[in-house]
């Protein structure tokens, strides 16, 4: 079970002041550089400034406003409103730049190539009682809230533990998250996350090359 622990991480400062990003993961892990070395990435910006977004040609974004009220996201000319918890894609390559109306935000970066993988963000509620599963080629981001993840043994339908009839919850294995910690899915003992908060799902499918 591979957990990636965001106080771990290194803060990288943009090019134009405007905020810092960190990385939480990128494929294939050896690339390097910030300007698509990598088929994709997914990273967290604190962003104090409006300002220019970087280029990104032939990769696909989808952003997420996770901590703050509002960015107004101005994409080739048209401007988008972007609350908190709601997704929303759009071309790497695009001219982009944002603006903070009601101050600084903090936002959930995922960039993937295109005609090479696709990229998906949920966010979801998490439950004390019903354990969410982070399946291979997915991470799980705690982004409000206290949770733990513990690796999953139980069969997809099967009880689980805390249910009814699905007995007490095992103590052993399990491992508290901090916020924007982030879990790496496997579909070999699935970790499972319980809790009382808000996760983003981060999902990345290769295309196949039929589509």
């Amino acid at each position: 079970m591979e957990i990636i622990r965001y106080a771990e991480l290194k803060a990288q400062p943009w090019r134009n002041g405007g905020g810092v990003t960190r990385e939480l993961a990128r494929h294939p892990r050896a690339a390097t550089g910030q300007d698509g070395a990598w088929d994709w990435r997914v990273s967290i910006a604190e962003v104090s400034k409006a300002g220019d977004f970087s280029s990104f040609p032939g990769m696909d974004r989808v952003i997420t406003v996770i901590d703050g009220e509002l960015m107004l996201l101005s994409v080739d000319g048209a401007e988008h409103p972007l609350e908190k918890y709601r997704p929303f894609r759009f071309s790497g390559d695009a001219d982009s730049a944002g603006a903070l109306p009601t101050g600084d935000i903090r936002d959930l970066n995922l960039i993937t190539r295109r005609g090479a993988f696709k990229g998906y963000t949920s966010i979801i509620e998490l439950s004390k009682k019903r354990a969410h599963p982070v399946f291979e080629g997915q991470l799980g981001i705690l982004l409000q809230g206290q949770a733990a993840v513990s690796p999953g043994t139980a069969d997809a339908g099967a009880p689980v533990p805390g249910e009814a009839g699905g007995g007490e919850p095992p103590e052993a294995g399990r491992v508290e998250l901090n916020r924007y910690d982030a879990v790496v899915g496997s579909d070999t003992a699935t970790p499972e996350i319980l809790g009382r908060g808000f996760l983003a799902v981060v999902s990345i499918d290769p295309v196949s090359d039929g589509g």
